[in-house]
């Protein structure tokens, strides 16, 4: 019955939802020194698909978190100075994401961090782990398409959860960002079918 629904985009989004819902995921999120291809984590969190926190760390990084950043998220190098390093979170973490489907919005840039973190300490990065963006299936749930981009077009996180009513704040900080993708990945699964 699941498959049954009438094909669009929305509808095909839901039914992603919820074949994903279905493949029991965890969700990430990463808040970092800054976006370019030089910088790294500072803080990571995992939520289970009940919503539960299985793993948070705030991460010491090699260098000095920008300022830009540090508008965004509040975590400033003082709030870093005495955390572990990522080589040192590293082998924990990894036991939970092994194995499992990572949600995330905007799930490249967050893999992406995980391997320049990795690359600042001059790591090997083997890892294959299977991703999936939220925040692609909300565009293309949304509906909206971009003419110039030829594709349906992005919001933020902070939008999305608005859009949806969904009370958790985007705060900018992991563990509270992961719950709000769960919140919309949920709400795509959940959202009414259009003929």
């Amino acid at each position: 019955m699941t498959n049954q629904l009438p094909r669009n985009p929305r509808n095909d989004a839901i039914l992603i939802a919820r074949e994903v819902l279905s493949r029991d995921p965890i969700f990430l999120d990463t808040e970092t020194t800054g976006l370019t291809r030089n910088d790294e984590i500072v803080e990571i969190s995992l939520i289970d698909n009940q919503g539960n926190l299985i793993y948070e760390s705030l991460v010491r990084p090699s260098q000095s978190i920008s300022p830009d950043a540090y508008a965004v998220h509040g975590i400033s190098n003082d709030s870093v100075k005495n955390a572990p390093a990522w080589p040192v979170i590293w082998p924990t973490l990894r036991t939970h994401l092994v194995g499992r489907l990572i949600c995330a919005y905007n799930a490249e840039f967050d893999m992406r961090m995980m391997q320049q973190s990795h690359t600042r300490y001059r790591l090997p990065w083997k890892e294959n782990f299977k991703s999936f963006d939220i925040m692609q299936l909300y565009s293309q749930f949304k509906g909206e398409w971009d003419n110039v981009r030829r594709q349906y077009r992005y919001h933020s996180l902070d939008k999305a959860g608005k859009e949806c009513q969904i009370l958790i704040p985007n705060a900018h900080r992991a563990a509270t960002d992961a719950l709000l993708a769960r919140a919309l990945l949920h709400y795509i699964s959940n959202a009414a079918p259009v003929a």
